[in-house]
């Protein structure tokens, strides 16, 4: 296990590249399991949610290729068993996305009940509910849901409880080979179920609808193999502008799509970043001015995404002034708070609302990693600390952020990856 060292004081300043998105990529890949051939997708980042991915589609039967331009080709054509199993899906909750599509091509699906991050609960029921709707038998026993799908699955009137990004993805791929026609209410809007829908789309699927709150899937017999690039990383976007502001730094951020950012972009410009955008870039300039804090509720998109709040905790811990962070889609997201408090950020938590009082200054600490999110927001924090921070658990980190230390090494950051015994 790894931990990184990180000597604060340095405004950030240069350009990087951004990843493809963690979030796109996993149902991307899930959803190849649909194709009667090979496709191969392109810009995949390197992750260790993307690996886990590919060993659960392997121990599969599937044959998995990876190429040396981030690359993967995955032919479900080999694919031998149907079980998705608990060593590897405890480990990432998107784990379930392998359930739809399994159902819907195959029939059967053994899927142990999911892991991950703990931030709160996610329940799967939603998942379940809509394909028992379109006609699975599904029953949850010994930890594991296990499903079988007859004589085919068939269109369905969905109506969302509640916007859920993997439930409006799982119910998307199950209804692309279902019988007639699929209505998702209440669908999940973000970029990455876009995605997704035009990654399927491009295999033979008709979907519509999707960036709206109501997607429309006619089912088709069969889909085929396709060539398909991942779109870039909001987050990983966010989080690294965040940084910028926070150091009070100047960066150019390449390949990325400042379209999917709206909030977070207007968060920056009010906490006083200078911001420039174009067909593939962002530039933010904070001119060398410490950040102003800012108020935020989170909310499903295009509201103000819950997997910035941490980063945005961390800016307010050091920024001109007092505000409000309130997390409205996962109850138990700050984790990140004790730890920054280690540090000397003057943060309370009342219910589900962070209050920020900016300190001009952090001071180095040993803190730990508890969620993705969280562990990226301690980095962030470690950046404007005096002195060394040490930040522990970063198996974290490195589920959705790609060589995090490099990319910060190249915008002059002092930040070094060592063993944990080191």
């Amino acid at each position: 296990m790894d931990k990184l060292i990180i000597t604060g004081g340095v405004s950030l300043d240069g350009e990087i590249r951004i990843s493809g998105a963690k979030n796109a990529a996993l149902p991307i890949l899930m959803g190849a399991l649909l194709s009667d051939s090979a496709v191969r997708v392109g810009n995949v980042p390197h992750l260790h949610d993307i690996t886990t991915t590919l060993e659960l589609l392997g121990r599969m039967g599937v044959t998995i290729t990876v190429d040396e331009r981030s690359g993967v080709v995955i032919d479900p054509s080999t694919l031998t068993d149907t079980e998705a199993a608990y060593d590897l899906v405890k480990t990432m909750r998107a784990s379930i996305l392998v359930l739809g599509p399994l159902l819907a091509k195959f029939g059967t699906a053994d899927v142990s009940l999911p892991g991950g991050c703990a931030i709160g609960s996610r329940p799967v029921d939603l998942h379940l509910r809509g394909l028992e709707q379109m006609g699975a038998k599904i029953k949850v026993e010994n930890g594991y849901i296990r499903a079988t799908s007859g004589n085919g699955l068939k269109g369905a009137h969905l109506m969302m409880d509640q916007v859920t990004v993997t439930g409006t993805e799982n119910l998307m791929m199950a209804a692309t080979l279902a019988k007639g026609r699929t209505i998702i209410e209440n669908a999940a809007r973000e970029p990455e179920v876009v995605d997704l829908a035009n990654y399927l789309n491009s295999m033979g699927a008709e979907i519509t609808g999707m960036g709206t709150s109501k997607i429309i899937i006619n089912g088709v017999e069969s889909l085929g193999g396709t060539q398909y690039d991942i779109l870039p990383d909001r987050i990983e976007t966010g989080t690294y502008l965040v940084a910028a502001a926070m150091t009070r730094g100047k960066v150019k951020l390449k390949d990325t799509d400042a379209n999917q950012l709206e909030s977070v972009l207007l968060k920056l410009k009010e906490a006083g970043a200078d911001i420039a955008v174009g067909n593939d870039w962002i530039t933010l300039d904070m001119h060398g001015k410490r950040p102003k804090a800012v108020n935020i509720r989170t909310a499903p998109y295009p509201a103000f995404p819950t997997d910035m709040q941490a980063q945005f905790t961390a800016l307010n811990s050091v920024a001109e002034g007092s505000a409000t962070i309130a997390e409205t889609v996962f109850e138990n997201r700050f984790m990140h708070v004790q730890e920054m408090q280690r540090m000397g950020a003057d943060l309370q938590i009342q219910g589900n609302t962070v209050l920020s009082n900016g300190e001009g200054r952090l001071t180095a600490a040993p803190v730990m990693a508890t969620d993705l999110r969280a562990s990226a927001s301690l980095v962030l924090a470690a950046l404007v600390a005096d002195g060394a921070t040490v930040v522990e658990r970063i198996y974290h980190i490195d589920r959705g952020y790609e060589c995090i230390e490099e990319k910060l090494q190249q915008l002059g950051a002092k930040i070094r990856r060592v063993p944990s015994s080191a």
